[in-house]
């Protein structure tokens, strides 16, 4: 277990008599939780997992809290840990309570609900910025358990309204072996049954040859036994064997969900609503393209910096109080204010729908109405969600 702490102090505010009696000085301490884990076993090495994914983004989130807070008398710190694989996770979590009951976690569904119940952060705050598990936004929800990373269903919906307005009516189906990509697999399903799609056929990928030689005499033979559709869908979470399907299969149609086009939570190709600016901010620091847990991980981060500023407060319960009211509001590069359901602790977000190359679309796309937002058009909605812990 390692911790590497960042401290933001802006002594100069005091020297310039910025601060006032309203302003007084407020120290802010974030614990940023990372647990390892060995990374899966792959058909391709061409696209490796950045050691530092996340990390960054919260580092950027940082700074960005610092801007604002030097003119306000707050001083922000962060220290990032990180849980060697097979680790104590509860210990680390015990250990970050010791300074702070502000926690941004960056583990699997296992570990954020092992920390969400131990009985030391009943009162803290936490922060999932990696566990897109819709059970966590539903029966398994936590009171004192947000969530910056968009659920597989907030994904899943935005993928089927660009369907429905294409017209892509029936679907067919390709998914891993793994448990995510079981789950993302079933949320696909439900989410193309939700919007009145069609839900034809549905196989498991059990190649484990080396498609860099094999795709083009496999991939087409696999695929003829889907029968027609309208656009297939691949769900591959560990990224192993989606990118061999596109061009492959053995119908000339659309590939969209793990490869081809795609619902994120950031990518690159966001450059509207000031997304450039923060893109190059984040290129400067990490030297790497943002990807969608640190984007998580930055929004966790500022959505503390924004309910800092707006409250003047620093302890867990005003602020979990301020993010779940309807004056919290985050302004995420992403064309719409970002806000936390008082449901289920989600946070409100538009998904881009991208090619590598490219935005295609943003969801919600027009058309999708909602009584309250269109954004709760995207994931599980407050009828939809079986989530009781935020009842009171």
């Amino acid at each position: 277990m390692r911790s590497v702490r960042f401290v933001c102090v802006f002594a100069s505010v005091v020297a310039f008599g910025l601060t006032t009696s309203a302003n007084a000085q407020i120290e802010i301490d974030i614990q940023y939780i990372k647990q390892l884990v060995d990374a899966p076993p792959t058909l391709s090495n061409l696209d490796p997992i950045p050691e530092d994914l996340g990390t960054h983004g919260a580092e950027l989130g940082l700074q960005d809290n610092a801007t604002t807070g030097r003119f306000l008398g707050q001083t922000y710190s962060l220290t990032v840990t990180e849980v060697d694989v097979g680790g104590d996770f509860a210990e680390a979590v015990r250990s970050a309570l010791s300074s702070s009951d502000l926690l941004v976690l960056d583990a699997p569904q296992e570990q954020v609900l092992m920390a969400a119940d131990m009985p030391e952060t009943a009162g803290a705050l936490l922060f999932n910025t990696r566990a897109a598990d819709v059970a966590l936004r539903s029966d398994a929800c936590r009171a004192n358990l947000l969530h910056t990373l968009p659920s597989y269903a907030m994904k899943a919906d935005a993928l089927m309204q660009f369907f429905v307005q294409r017209r892509w009516e029936d679907i067919a189906l390709i998914a891993g072996e793994r448990p995510d990509d079981q789950a993302w697999a079933d949320t696909l399903e439900n989410s193309a049954r939700k919007f009145g799609l069609k839900f034809g056929a549905r196989k498991t990928w059990v190649f484990d040859a080396d498609m860099r030689r094999n795709a083009s005499q496999e991939v087409p033979l696999f695929t003829q036994e889907l029968g027609d559709y309208d656009v297939l869908l691949v769900a591959d979470a560990a990224d192993d064997f989606a990118r061999y399907i596109p061009y492959n299969t053995w119908r000339p149609r659309p590939v969209a969900g793990s490869a081809g086009l795609r619902p994120v939570t950031w990518h690159r190709v966001v450059e509207q609503w000031g997304a450039a600016q923060l893109q190059s901010r984040f290129d400067t620091l990490a030297d790497r393209p943002m990807q969608d847990r640190d984007y998580a991980a930055w929004a966790a981060v500022r959505a503390i910096g924004e309910a800092v500023t707006r409250t003047g407060a620093a302890d867990a319960e005003t602020l979990r109080a301020f993010m779940l009211s309807q004056e919290f509001e985050l302004a995420g590069f992403k064309g719409a204010p970002l806000t936390f359901r008082t449901w289920n602790g989600q946070l409100r977000q538009p998904i881009p729908i991208v090619h590598e190359r490219a935005l295609v679309a943003q969801a919600p796309l027009e058309g999708f109405l909602h009584q309250r937002t269109e954004l709760d058009t995207l994931g599980l909605d407050q009828p939809e969600s079986r989530c009781t812990a935020f009842d009171n």
